[in-house]
């Protein structure tokens, strides 16, 4: 006999209820469970008997005896009913709230003043999610300590992180009122060389070349040599207010402490070169939960926004 196998896949529901019918041990017992009137689960199993050319049950008026056939049926689609598990699990999942641990990494002051304003809003979207936050100027690696979300200043390495452009990180000078007051004049970059200066340093990472562009569009590179020298951007950060020197610095960063007077603006006709990217890395999409997913959709929105209003509130064009 000669099977279309062209239509075989329309075999699969008279292939469930075949399976039922043999676990539960009647047609009328099949029935009362599927919500079907009797005659069409006897209509099924004589579907797929017609199909397969194949008598699966001999029937009697008591019971229900698996043929040989039909042994070898049951026992070959032993994988339809983990299928069909796992496609309820999969269902029951998606319609689920999100949750879980989500670790997300960033640099101090970077986390401190963009990220970590965005957090109680994500908890009020996905109150399931447990954010585990690190912040930590150094370079780590990702994978190998488990962060599923980051947020990076620079270029990027190619790897097998996705990321997605969020903004872009400038540099100024400031200084506090008090340092100033006592200081040098500090009209040219050449004068930092008799003013304290704090830089960011750390074991792979040494801020203490600064670039210039003069108001005619000339370029000049200083090398830095420190009065102090830390790790730790809000540390820097808190140096400089303390009056211990002048830093080089995003404005975007410091706008509380230039609101409050505690910083002001240096070398102001003296732009700064460099600009860098500011990113948002992520495993690939294959290897998120839904949880990481989630909050990486909103990080990407809402960082983009956040970036964008703080350098818009900050007025420079450094």
């Amino acid at each position: 006999m000669n099977i279309d196998t062209s239509t075989l896949h329309l075999q699969l529901p008279n292939l469930y209820i075949f399976r039922r019918v043999t676990q539960l041990g009647s047609f009328q017992a099949t029935a009362d469970a599927l919500q079907l009137p009797r005659s069409s689960v006897s209509k099924r199993i004589a579907q797929l008997e017609n199909q397969l050319g194949l008598r699966l049950l001999q029937r009697s008026t008591r019971q229900l005896n698996l043929t040989e056939s039909g042994k070898e049926l049951l026992a070959i689609t032993d994988s339809l009913t983990e299928l069909l598990s796992n496609t309820v699990k999969l269902t029951e999942q998606a319609h689920a709230k999100p949750s879980g641990p989500v670790r997300i990494s960033s640099s101090t002051i970077l986390g401190q003043r963009y990220l970590l304003p965005l957090l109680p809003r994500l908890k009020q979207r996905f109150p399931e999610i447990v954010p585990e936050i690190n912040l930590d100027d150094r370079v780590i690696n990702l994978i190998e300590l488990g962060v599923d979300i980051a947020l990076r200043v620079g270029e990027l390495p190619d790897s097998s992180l996705v990321a997605r452009r969020v903004g872009t990180k400038s540099w100024a000078c400031f200084a506090s009122p008090d340092y100033l007051k006592h200081a040098p004049k500090l009209e040219v970059p050449d004068d930092l060389a008799s003013h304290q200066c704090l830089i960011f340093r750390h074991q792979k990472l040494a801020m203490d070349h600064w670039h210039f562009r003069s108001p005619n569009g000339e370029i000049q590179t200083l090398q830095i040599s420190p009065s102090i020298a830390t790790d730790d951007a809000r540390t820097l950060v808190e140096l400089a207010c303390m009056g211990l020197g002048v830093i080089r610095v995003d404005p975007t960063l410091i706008l509380p402490e230039r609101a409050a007077e505690k910083l002001v603006p240096v070398l102001v006709q003296w732009q700064h070169t460099d600009a860098a990217p500011i990113h948002l890395v992520c495993l690939g999409k294959q290897a998120r939960s839904r949880a990481v997913n989630e909050v990486w959709q909103f990080l990407c929105e809402h960082l983009t926004l956040a970036l964008a209003e703080l350098k818009d509130a900050d007025g420079t064009s450094r």
